[in-house]
């Protein structure tokens, strides 16, 4: 049996309209012979009436915080919501069509409400309903734990119930129908020019998400990437192929394979930069400053150490625990907000000598002053103040023709 796993996004399923191209999608794997098992997220998006932030925010609309169990239980519901409606809408077009919770699908979870993490999948149940005609149309975001609470997998955690049922079910390709076209070489709400990739390896996505690009939930590129199966990106509204997520496929070639070295360019806002001036007999003892910052759950990034600076971004949401700790220590600070990581990503980077220096030849072009560096094999991040963002990205897009 070859099965494919087809996961619609919240614009995917928010109108009448949306769902009967959906439900085209589904017949078209079916012309070719697959056996089709779909994921979807709640309908629309914040404001919409079954949207998750829309039912977070009439929980507290109460006046009272719901805590983070009960708060599970209620943003599995639009995701329920949006599986009946489907699978209804299947059957309207003559189709066997069943629903499953995440829990009833298999998916067992640790108890880490509102952002849970699998622990292993049965998916007995969803191969029960394949051999029996059936479309299974599974809840995403959500499983289940072995006490029976429901939980919530986090942001985004649609993308990872395709990804591990994907895996679970030895899926041939799993395809993430969104309101984009594929993957783009940036985001074209800031550069115009971005094009649509063929294909991509799995490795530059999980970059890419890691370092600010909302493509793909970072956790079911690593599911996919560890199970080897393909992930095709596509739009619920139109026949574009969409973008490959691979690591090789024949039947489509890698952009410009031969030349082109940088793949994308991606950029995550409101960074604030520390700079830390330990005391002088604290210059051999960095465990105590950072041991000290991860034990209040901030995480930090671009870590530069000198012989009498320190320096790292954290996320701004952190600046208040990040102050606390450094108050308490005594140690002197300067915080640089409204800050950008922008980053450069391609896996031919690896071993190629120059890239930085372009890059930094870029962003002098545009007369932007670069606060910080860091670099692995396959990207390079420059820290920018923040009004600067527009000008990188377009800089760095168009130095290195990403959009030809």
């Amino acid at each position: 049996m070859k099965i494919i796993v087809q996961k619609f996004g919240g614009t995917s399923v928010i109108n009448e309209e949306r769902r009967g191209l959906a439900i085209d999608k589904i017949e078209a794997a079916i012309e070719k012979h697959l056996n089709p098992v779909v994921v979807v997220s709640a309908i629309g998006r914040s404001g919409d009436p079954y949207a998750t932030d829309t039912l977070i925010n009439l929980a507290k609309s109460t006046g009272i915080e719901p805590n983070t169990r009960e708060l599970d239980i209620l943003m599995s519901c639009g995701e329920i919501i949006s599986a009946v409606v489907l699978s209804n809408t299947l059957k309207a077009r003559g189709y066997k069509s069943s629903v499953f919770t995440g829990g009833q699908a298999g998916i067992i979870t640790d108890n880490n409400f509102s952002d849970a993490r699998i622990l292993r999948v049965n998916p007995q149940k969803i191969l029960e309903a394949l051999e029996n005609g059936e479309i299974p149309v599974i809840t995403g975001f959500q499983g289940i734990t072995e006490n029976g609470d429901i939980t919530t997998l986090g942001r985004g955690g649609s993308d990872v119930t395709a990804s591990i049922m994907g895996e679970a079910l030895s899926a041939e390709l799993v395809e993430i129908y969104t309101d984009v076209d594929g993957v783009m070489t940036a985001d074209p709400k800031i550069v115009p020019d971005a094009k649509v990739m063929d294909t991509i390896f799995y490795n530059e996505v999980f970059q890419m998400t890691e370092y600010g690009a909302k493509v793909l939930h970072h956790k079911a590129v690593e599911i996919a990437m560890r199970s080897n199966i393909p992930i095709v990106i596509r739009n619920t509204t139109s026949d574009y192929n969409g973008t490959l997520i691979t690591n090789y496929h024949r039947t489509r070639s890698y952009i410009d394979e031969n030349t082109r070295i940088i793949t994308s360019v991606a950029n995550i806002n409101n960074r604030i930069q520390v700079k830390i001036t330990p005391r002088k007999d604290d210059y051999d003892n960095h465990e105590l400053i950072f041991d000290s910052i991860a034990n209040v759950g901030v995480s930090i990034d671009m870590i530069n150490i000198y012989p009498n600076q320190i320096f790292f971004i954290i996320d701004e949401k952190d600046k208040k625990k990040l102050e606390d700790v450094l108050e308490k220590l005594r140690f002197k600070y300067e915080l640089l907000e409204n800050c950008t990581k922008v980053t450069l990503i391609g896996n031919r980077m690896r071993g190629v000598p120059g890239v930085m220096a372009k890059a930094v030849a870029a962003l002098a072009k545009e007369n932007i002053e670069i606060l910080q560096t860091s670099d692995s094999h396959t990207t390079i991040s420059c820290l920018i103040e923040s009004k600067y963002t527009n000008r990188a990205v377009n800089g760095l897009h168009g130095y290195f023709e990403l959009g030809k």
